[in-house]
């Protein structure tokens, strides 16, 4: 290379709103999560959505619940735009937080968006939370509330005749892993369609999106490692990497990713995994945007557009 030569950090197409939201957030003195405590860190997650994310949508029916679990009972919500209605499928919907942050409440707009625009019940599930509880309780909690939703119609008042597995981030993680279990050995309802929402498949830690939207982009390689110390995922097991899980035998899939996430490739490996082995995919890459965005769209408008693109390939395949 000449004196002259520089090597340069390759530039990335983003959005006007996306880099507008990132300017305000990156210009914000703000201490990295893992300098916090737990409980700061935590009511931070919840109040960054608070500031940020759209308002929650009315519907016919938003009631807590909860069904027994490996350790005591599993918090659950319920999301309804009827009173009641014929039997047919629900979204089970899994939070995202990195297994260690996010709830019900975190979600709770983003779950009522969901059975709005849907149409279709949804069962918002609150797992058990690391470092207090690591790996393997939030799959535990995630299948356990699977199966009981399958089997409870009178707890719901509804019949159940499919399930959804739908997450973001960790949750989009917990949705490919409850799904693979379930296709393994069915609950009383079979898997109809799964929508992990810019999932971690991998424990690679040499994808080049990790490389380039390590900082800046708000989720960082700080809190990735964070969070992967609190969970303890034990390597190759396909209940914390389902990357090493069978993908001949998945029921249709919407996979999206984000343009701008540093675990953008690790949902890429995965749909791909998907392919190769047969399976129906409709893979959405939302260009320009970053890790988050499903809960961000007061901050970045654009974000409600890809919801309504996301909705439309889940009617699709469950056409």
């Amino acid at each position: 290379m000449s004196d002259t030569e520089t090597t340069e950090r390759p530039s990335h197409f983003v959005r006007p709103d996306v880099k507008g939201f990132l300017d305000l957030l990156n210009g914000l003195a703000r201490p990295e999560m893992s300098a916090m405590s737990l409980s700061e860190a935590r009511a931070s997650f919840n109040a960054m959505q608070a500031f940020a994310e759209a308002d929650p949508r009315p519907l016919a029916v938003i009631r807590d619940l909860s069904c027994p679990g490996p350790a005591g009972e599993i918090p659950l919500r319920l999301y309804d735009s009827r009173e009641t209605r014929d039997p047919g499928p629900v979204v089970m919907f899994f939070h995202g937080g990195g297994f260690v942050i996010g709830d019900l409440d975190s979600h709770h707009n983003l779950c009522t968006e969901i059975a709005a625009e849907l149409d279709l019940p949804v069962v918002a599930v609150h797992y058990r939370l690391a470092p207090e509880h690591p790996f393997p309780a939030a799959p535990d909690d995630c299948e356990a509330a699977s199966r009981w939703i399958a089997a409870s119609p009178q707890a719901l008042g509804r019949t159940i005749t499919g399930l959804i597995p739908m997450g973001d981030s960790a949750g989009g993680n917990l949705t490919i892993v409850i799904t693979q279990a379930l296709m393994e050995q069915p609950a009383a309802a079979p898997v109809v369609l799964q929508v992990p929402i810019y999932p971690l498949s991998d424990e690679r830690p040499d994808h080049q999106s990790f490389q380039d939207f390590a900082e800046g982009y708000l989720l960082n390689a700080d809190a990735m490692g964070w969070f992967g110390r609190s969970y303890g995922a034990q390597r190759g097991s396909k209940r914390a990497f389902p990357i090493h899980g069978d993908h001949a035998n998945m029921p249709p899939t919407v996979l999206v990713t984000a343009g701008l996430d540093p675990i953008r490739d690790s949902g890429r490996v995965y749909g791909a995994q998907l392919m190769l082995a047969g399976s129906d995919v409709v893979f959405l890459e939302m260009k320009g945007t970053i890790h988050g965005f499903t809960q961000l769209r007061k901050a970045i408008p654009s974000g409600q557009h890809d919801m309504q693109r996301i909705f439309a390939a889940i009617r699709l395949l469950l056409a």
